[in-house]
């Protein structure tokens, strides 16, 4: 029996990638190449960097204040750009710092989110956690 298989370059990319993960110090760096690997699929590289460094500060916000470093990470292309969602199961929202001091070992991740991401913000969920999302546009939708 002769089975077809199309090639790869025919084959529909992934609109979406979701996994779930109990993330520890050394987490980011695997979901890097992840997101790195994504972006070139869906031919996206110039968000790389924004994403990637977005994606790193909101792992490092769970393994800092989630109790069980549980969470699920979902990224998503968009028409114009891609949209990456943490989750987890605390109920504190992360608030940006109202002072930063240029010696302050923590309160950056917010700061830096803000800077490299389109747009961002921070949803409650009924099961009493949150989502922390962020969007990137790519430099051809703008």
């Amino acid at each position: 029996m002769n089975e077809y298989f199309p090639p790869a370059y025919l084959a529909p990319r992934p609109v979406q990638y979701r996994m779930s993960l109990t993330v520890g110090e050394h987490s980011a760096r695997h979901i890097r190449s992840i997101v790195r690997s994504l972006l070139a699929e869906w031919e996206m590289p110039d968000l790389t960097d924004a994403v990637e460094l977005g994606v790193t500060e909101l792992v490092a916000n769970v393994v800092r204040h989630v109790p069980d470093r549980r969470c699920t990470l979902l990224l998503l292309r968009q028409k114009t750009g891609a949209r990456v969602e943490v989750s987890d199961g605390s109920p504190q929202l992360p608030t940006p710092s109202a002072t930063l001091s240029p010696d302050a070992e923590n309160g950056r991740g917010l700061v830096l989110l803000d800077a490299v991401a389109d747009k961002w913000g921070v949803e409650p969920r009924a099961d009493g956690g949150k989502t922390v999302w962020f969007e990137c546009e790519a430099a051809s939708a703008l």
